[in-house]
């Protein structure tokens, strides 16, 4: 894969804004369902949390349903999206892209339609296997992490509204 490869084009590790250190790489969003990897940030498990892990989980959680969203409004409109596609990588790169471009044209053209954020009829989810234990993360991981941790409860990177939903 090439995520795990490191064969993407994706930006080298930064600093967080208002911060120099660490540099922390750009990372995907993912759920219960994925292990913890250096490209991969999931909440941490667990029913007993402390504050600082909570409030990771509700601002990751947060920051996926902006994903799910815009990718169900992109599947409302393209119904191509309501199940899986029978096509290559690079295909299906570029019948994603070009969602994108087209969609973007029709908003430009046509305006904001609020049926497109509706919920999606027909969509079939595809559904994980989450009885398969998640690989072991990697120390490295696990840092990566528990500095966004710290970072989302210091003064700079906390936000009003996160302990509204504790």
């Amino acid at each position: 894969m090439k995520l795990q490869n490191n064969q993407l084009n994706i930006p080298a590790s930064q600093p967080l804004p208002g911060t120099e250190n660490p540099k922390m790489p750009f990372t995907f969003i993912g759920d219960e369902a994925f292990s913890l990897s250096p490209k991969i940030m999931r909440p941490y498990s667990g029913k007993v949390l402390s504050d600082k892990k909570r409030i990771f989980n509700y601002r990751l959680s947060h920051a996926r349903r902006y994903v799910e969203s815009a990718f169900g409004i992109l599947s409302n409109k393209w119904k191509i999206f309501h199940k899986p596609i029978n096509a290559n990588l690079d295909l299906c790169i570029l019948l994603v892209k070009t969602c994108c471009v087209l969609h973007n044209f029709v908003r430009s053209r046509d305006g904001f339609n609020i049926q497109e954020t509706m919920s999606v009829e027909g969509f079939i989810e595809i559904e994980r296997d989450t009885s398969e234990p998640t690989p072991r993360a990697t120390n490295q991981s696990i840092n990566a992490r528990n500095n966004l941790a710290d970072y989302f409860v210091s003064d700079i990177g906390s936000v009003p509204w996160q302990t509204n939903y504790m």
